[in-house]
C-alpha cells in the first residue's frame, strides 16, 4: 500500500488520482495491503506469495497483458525487483501451461544506464537503434499527461523525482522485452 513512511492511505489516494489522470477508473485499481509485502526499498518480497497474488489477479480480471519491471527494477528498488521475480516465477513454473491458455503475455520495462535514463527525448534515437520487442514513444501530449499523473503523487515528489519529471526518458520513450 506504499506505507514506508506511514503514508499508505495518502499514497492510495494519490494512486487513484494518478490513474484518473491516465483514464484508468478506480474500479480497475487494486491495492494489495499485505503484512508480508512491506513497502521498503531494502526488502525483497517472498516470491511464491507475490506470484500467487499476481496470478490470482490475472485470472480474476482476465488480464491478457502484464507489464512489469526487468531484473534491475528500473531504479534498483528491491520491491520492483521482487515483482519481476514473481512474474518470472509464474511464467517459468506455474503459468507455463496457463498463460498460453488465457492468452496472457508479459512485457518487461527495460532498465537503462544512468546516462540514458536522464537524457529525456534524446534517448529516442538510441532506443530505436537497439534491439527490443516493443517500443513506446509518447507524443508531447502523452508526456504532459504522464507528468500530470506523476504530480498526483505529491507525497513522493522529492527533489530527485522532480529531476525525473524534467529529464527522464521514461516519460518520453519506453523499450520493453517479452518475458
Amino acid at each position: 500500500s506504499g506505507n514506508y513512511y506511514n503514508q499508505g492511505e495518502i499514497r492510495k489516494k494519490e494512486l487513484e488520482q494518478s490513474c484518473c489522470v491516465l483514464g484508468i477508473p478506480a474500479s480497475d485499481v487494486t491495492v494489495i495491503d499485505h503484512r508480508d509485502l512491506p513497502d521498503d526499498p531494502a526488502v525483497e518480497w517472498d516470491t511464491q506469495l507475490l506470484a500467487t497474488l499476481v496470478l490470482k489477479h490475472i485470472e480474476a480480471k482476465n488480464i491478457n497483458l502484464v507489464v512489469t519491471f526487468d531484473a534491475r527494477g528500473v531504479s534498483g528498488h528491491a520491491n520492483h525487483i521482487s515483482l519481476y521475480t514473481a512474474v518470472r516465477y509464474n511464467c517459468c513454473f506455474e503459468i507455463f501451461i496457463l498463460f498460453p491458455c488465457v492468452g496472457c503475455r508479459v512485457l518487461m520495462l527495460e532498465s537503462v544506464n544512468l546516462c540514458r535514463k536522464y537524457i529525456s527525448f534524446l534517448d529516442v534515437l538510441i532506443s530505436c537503434l537497439l534491439p527490443r520487442d516493443a517500443l513506446f514513444i509518447l507524443t508531447e501530449e502523452e508526456t504532459e499527461q504522464a507528468k500530470r499523473a506523476m504530480r498526483c503523487h505529491r507525497s513522493q515528489l522529492l527533489w530527485f523525482r522532480q529531476l525525473y519529471l524534467l529529464l527522464s526518458r521514461y516519460l518520453v520513450v519506453n523499450s520493453l522485452r517479452l518475458l
